[in-house]
């Protein structure tokens, strides 16, 4: 079949080919570049936590009086949530994992003078139990012993731990392939500590963080009257401990209050409900442009097929078959739709080149421009197929039926 005919046919209708052209062309551009967005988004909110998750409880308590003793509560209650049936392990922490609150410091492995561009890294503070309590997994070395947890009685203190675990993350970036155990490390003030761990991973308190794995565990317990506690539960039991832990740590000191008893997947929600939104909003942008999109062709393909009745059936009675008919319709959509997605995957390129210059954002990848073209060459065949099927179904008696 020859093309010069269909875009002959075409060009009679300029103003209908020109506006559904364009808003292929928009759609593939929006569309690419929203995709390709959703994509970031899943996979961020995916990351394996690194942290047993879906089994931990977290708790703060708040000291007050003149008989509250913050060492002894904080043995107290971690032996009480140890003996609970179904705990496998508690700590004592100062901060939780992907809260969206905690603290950072940067860190060389040479005495700083000062040391140009330190590995970044998010503390949390633990006592022996820390490892088992937040279920990473620990790659090379040891946990803590119970001889080396610290506690700061001195709310200023800025003692480094003469010991530190660290996820593999800041490992790379500090000592590259070479070994990190047992090498020392230097926060900003010169002092050292020896590297006796590796966690494979564990995101810390910032999702969003340019380095969210770069997280180090510190041998310490602070000095209160808040406190925090990480409970490790055996799985399927979480949801069931947390009234009962909230529980017991009200009954067992009553000059404190418990703050709140909450699963870590409160937070895991919390910090990653802006990225869930903004999967949900582009998620229905997306639809609605393809919808219409495809809404649009079918109206041009009917109106072609409203104004060129008596040409198919004079088409009919000279011997073209259905199938021409639908193949005729079928080409003359794909020639448009080629067209579209020509100009879209241009306007594609220069939106997502904005976004990534405006908002800092990946460059977007040629995958999604190219996925969209044969998604839009797929849509534009199946929409315009029950119109050229509505044009085959014309009788050849049309053609006489003015004359």
């Amino acid at each position: 079949m020859e093309f010069r005919p269909i875009l002959s046919a075409m060009l009679r209708n300029k103003t209908g080919v020109f506006l559904v052209g364009l808003q292929i062309a928009l759609t593939l551009a929006v569309v690419a570049n929203a995709v390709f967005i959703i994509m970031q988004r899943v996979e961020k909110i995916g990351r394996p936590p690194g942290i047993d998750s879906a089994n931990l409880i977290f708790a703060q308590s708040y000291g007050f009086g003149p008989n509250y003793d913050h060492r002894d509560t904080v043995r107290r209650d971690v032996d009480m949530l140890r003996a609970i049936p179904g705990v496998v392990a508690v700590t004592a922490l100062n901060g939780i994992p992907m809260s969206g609150g905690g603290r950072q410091s940067g860190y060389t492995i040479e005495p700083p003078t000062p040391q140009p561009n330190p590995t970044t890294s998010n503390i949390y503070f633990v006592d022996e139990h820390g490892v088992d309590a937040l279920g990473v997994k620990l790659i090379e070395g040891r946990a803590f012993t119970e001889a080396e947890i610290q506690y700061n009685e001195n709310p200023t203190n800025s003692d480094f731990a003469p010991s530190v675990i660290i996820t593999q993350a800041v490992a790379q970036q500090m000592f590259g392939d070479g070994p990190a155990l047992g090498k020392p490390i230097y926060d900003n003030l010169g002092q050292s500590a020896i590297v006796i761990g590796v966690i494979e991973n564990m995101l810390g308190a910032w999702v969003g963080f340019d380095q969210p794995s770069n997280v180090m565990l510190q041998p310490r317990l602070s000095n209160g009257p808040t406190i925090r506690y990480a409970i490790r539960t055996e799985p399927g039991r979480r949801d069931q401990l947390v009234p009962e832990v909230e529980k017991k740590l009200a009954e067992s000191n009553l000059n404190r209050a418990v703050t709140w008893v909450r699963p870590h997947t409160y937070w895991v929600e919390r910090s990653y409900r802006a990225d869930s939104r903004m999967v949900a909003f582009l998620s229905v942008i997306v639809s609605l442009m393809v919808l219409v999109t495809a809404l649009g062709i079918v109206g041009l393909a009917s109106f072609h097929v409203s104004v060129r009745t008596k040409q198919i059936g004079t088409r009919r009675a000279v011997g073209a078959r259905r199938i021409d008919i639908i193949r005729y319709f079928m080409i003359e959509n794909w020639l448009l739709t080629t067209g579209g997605v020509a100009l879209g995957l241009v306007l594609a390129f220069a939106f997502g080149h904005w976004l990534s210059s405006t908002y800092s954002l990946p460059r977007l990848e040629p995958l999604y421009p190219v996925a969209g073209v044969v998604l839009l060459w797929i849509l534009g065949q199946i929409a315009v197929f029950v119109p050229a099927r509505r044009a085959a179904a014309i009788p050849p008696a049309i053609a006489t039926r003015t004359v």
